[in-house]
């Protein structure tokens, strides 16, 4: 029992992969190997507290509307680049969940002749433009180890053509998943989280050129670094807490 004037407490907990928020089951994780975990009650029972449950990416991409570089805005995605990729979207400012499936954008075919993907299927964004990807290109192409999409990048400005050409085909890559998005929800603002964001103009002014270049006669997106950034996974977490109290 909670002692009086004691705030209410409760858990908020996000995880990656396919995430049933409204059961508070985690579906299926193609990285992390699980499948129709049950969350919300394994945690309830440990801690005796409410949970507030979601997907990591869903979660972040709330806390940049509620707080970071989206706020204002009504028809937003925000893509996180990191080991995968995955959006969270929100139409006329109500997020579009699909029981969990829906933005999993890193599993849009934008290559049909690309990479392999974990997935199953060939193509993949994932598994040409997610960070992890850039530096296992770059590794398959060289025979040389990288510590991360950040070395590639580095590579690339000091003159690696090889370097070059892997970063270049993930941002071409990176600008067709974004013109599928302006093709069938038509965001006014996506917004670009995750280490890969990270990179600044490198990143941001040649995807602009790219996306701009073939999304017309569609909406043509704003492209925003994300403002919450490493922390929004935390306040969307917390965000969700509080719900679970309310």
């Amino acid at each position: 029992m909670r002692a009086a004037g004691t705030p209410p407490q409760a858990v908020g907990l996000v995880v990656p992969g396919i995430v049933d928020s409204e059961r508070g089951v985690a579906v299926h994780s193609e990285n992390l190997g699980w499948r129709d975990v049950p969350y919300r009650e394994l945690i309830t029972a440990r801690t005796g507290l409410p949970v507030g449950f979601g997907h990591d990416v869903a979660t972040a991409g709330r806390a940049e509307l509620m707080l970071g570089a989206a706020r204002g805005e009504r028809d937003v995605a925000v893509v996180v680049v990191g080991t995968g990729i995955a959006a969270a979207l929100f139409v006329d400012g109500v997020p579009l969940l699909g029981h969990g499936w829906a933005g999993e954008l890193g599993h849009s075919v934008v290559d049909p002749r690309g990479a392999h993907c974990v997935c199953g299927a060939d193509g993949c964004l994932e598994a040409i433009a997610s960070a992890a990807a850039i530096a296992r290109r770059y590794a398959a192409v060289t025979g040389e180890p990288v510590a991360g999409s950040r070395e590639v990048l580095e590579r690339a400005q000091a003159g690696d053509a090889r370097a070059r050409e892997v970063w270049d085909g993930a941002i071409e890559a990176l600008a067709a998943g974004i013109r599928q998005l302006a093709a069938i929800l038509s965001p006014q603002v996506v917004v670009l989280g995750g280490g890969l964001s990270r990179a600044g103009d490198a990143l941001f002014a040649p995807l602009t050129a790219a996306v701009a270049r073939h999304v017309p006669p569609h909406r043509v997106p704003e492209l925003r670094p994300a403002k919450v950034g490493a922390h929004a996974g935390l306040l969307g977490a917390a965000l969700l807490g509080r719900e679970a109290i309310a």
